[in-house]
């Protein structure tokens, strides 16, 4: 099956590769200049939604504004910003992570656009349920003629949602930060104990649906940003002399990518291969554009789409301009991305026991566990939307109870192949989500101006 193996890993990298990043990049930016970087420009009105200003128990949906955010929040904040990172700077020195700044100020755009689509256009499942996300807006918005594409966004998600990858990188995460150096031998029994554990978590939570999923993810990703945040004060603190050095050169290198591979080029120089290393970690990192998040927000409770769309945007900088910074700067000024040949979670983990020799990996063990965990909530609701819209409302159980099975494959098996096949359709997604949202952008641009001129003459309060 070496053959195979060989196929899905090139079906991955092609599906991440140059077109899916001009899609979501080029047609973020498409989306920002359109706008007029709205987004931006209503920020403060963006975070008083989130505190519950205009919150409204009946209004139509399932879940505050701040619980769809952590929601989506829960699945984004995981491996992509504290491994994903780390790869990012292993391979492209610390201009990469400027590039990551940069796709994720196009995200928020491409977040608010997306997000209120899923509200604007929501939909109803076979059992009369209100429900959004990318498969309704495609087709309450474009019409049954384009129902296709809407399938295919289903079928994506029904794979790319499945939990195999980021089980399997927590459990090696879990065997090299507490077993191993703890002296417990690794074997497929501890590893299926690893995964019996989270089976259980994962059920307890996503049996209770979206309802019970944002009310545990508001309450776990806050905390862990904060937890995560105090850690890396800590490193920071401790190299508080070196700080403006690495900020600095975050800003000189994005232009003179002179930590890059010399022999890796991309349009004609070594800068352009940098920018679409950089671009495309942020771009795994904050999902603008994949169509997960819409999924999550379309179940906000809002009868103004705009609202949720600017509630969405606040999505990319959280998720990248906070957290993945805070991930850079701890492994720039320990110095470990220089003096060790770590990467991945691994390099993350070196940056603390730098500094925290004692603690500090048992720290970043539990930031990444319950990333990792709410990770596993939201997935599971986004994959469960998928099966409804296909196969309707009654068999979306099934999903679940695969999904809880698959927990145990990905903490048992390394399965390289499955994983292949899960991150290329997952991008796939995309495909369907952007070519809806730049048709209908115009559409939201309407509703965006119907929407501010009424809080200016107070109807909307």
């Amino acid at each position: 099956m070496e053959w195979l193996d060989r196929l899905l890993a090139g079906f991955s990298s092609l599906a991440w590769g140059l077109p899916l990043l001009i899609l979501l990049v080029g047609g973020g930016l498409y989306l920002a200049i359109r706008s007029k970087f709205l987004p931006f420009r209503y920020l403060g009105h963006a975070i008083n939604v989130l505190r519950g200003k205009y919150d409204n128990p009946d209004d139509p949906g399932q879940i505050s504004h701040f619980q769809a955010l952590s929601t989506a929040l829960s699945s984004t904040i995981g491996m992509g910003n504290i491994a994903g990172v780390a790869v990012a700077i292993a391979v492209g020195g610390p201009g990469a992570v400027f590039w990551m700044w940069i796709s994720a100020l196009i995200g928020m755009n491409t977040k608010f656009f997306t997000s209120t689509l899923a509200v604007l256009y929501r939909g109803k499942d076979s059992k009369g349920d209100i429900q959004g996300g990318p498969m309704y807006f495609i087709v309450e918005g474009l019409g049954k003629k384009w129902k296709p594409l809407a399938i295919a966004f289903s079928i994506f998600g029904l794979i790319g949602a499945l939990p195999v990858f980021n089980v399997n990188q927590l459990t090696q995460a879990i065997n090299d930060i507490l077993l191993e150096p703890n002296g417990v031998e690794v074997s497929f029994l501890s590893n299926l104990g690893v995964g019996i554990f989270l089976v259980a978590l994962t059920a307890l939570v996503i049996l209770g649906g979206i309802t019970r999923i944002g009310k545990v993810a508001s309450k776990l990703v806050p905390l862990m940003v904060v937890l995560y945040f105090v850690l890396v004060a800590i490193i920071l603190f401790h190299h508080y002399d070196e700080l403006g050095y690495f900020l600095k050169l975050i800003f000189t290198d994005a232009f003179e990518a002179n930590y890059y591979p010399k022999d890796d080029t991309f349009l004609g120089g070594v800068l352009g291969a940098l920018i679409l290393h950089g671009v495309k970690r942020g771009a795994f990192s904050n999902e603008a554009g994949i169509g997960t998040a819409p999924l999550a927000h379309g179940a906000a409770k809002t009868d103004q789409p705009i609202r949720e769309g600017l509630v969405a945007m606040l999505g990319p900088a959280i998720d990248t301009l906070v957290v993945c910074t805070l991930t850079a700067l701890a492994i720039l000024v320990t110095g470990v991305w220089e003096t060790t040949d770590n990467n991945g979670v691994s390099l993350t983990a070196s940056a603390f026991s730098e500094v925290m020799p004692n603690y500090g990996v048992y720290g970043l063990l539990v930031c990444i566990t319950v990333f990792s965990m709410s990770s596993l909530f939201s997935y599971s609701y986004y994959g469960s939307k998928c099966m409804s819209f296909l196969f309707g409302a009654k068999n979306q159980h099934y999903y679940t109870y695969f999904y809880i099975l698959s927990i145990l494959i990905g903490a048992t098996t390394s399965l390289d192949m499955m994983i292949n096949l899960i991150d290329g359709v997952f991008a796939l997604m995309a495909v369907p989500t952007m070519t809806a949202t730049l048709i209908l952008a115009p559409k939201v641009l309407k509703a965006a101006k119907v929407y501010f001129k009424g809080l200016k003459t107070k109807d909307f309060v």
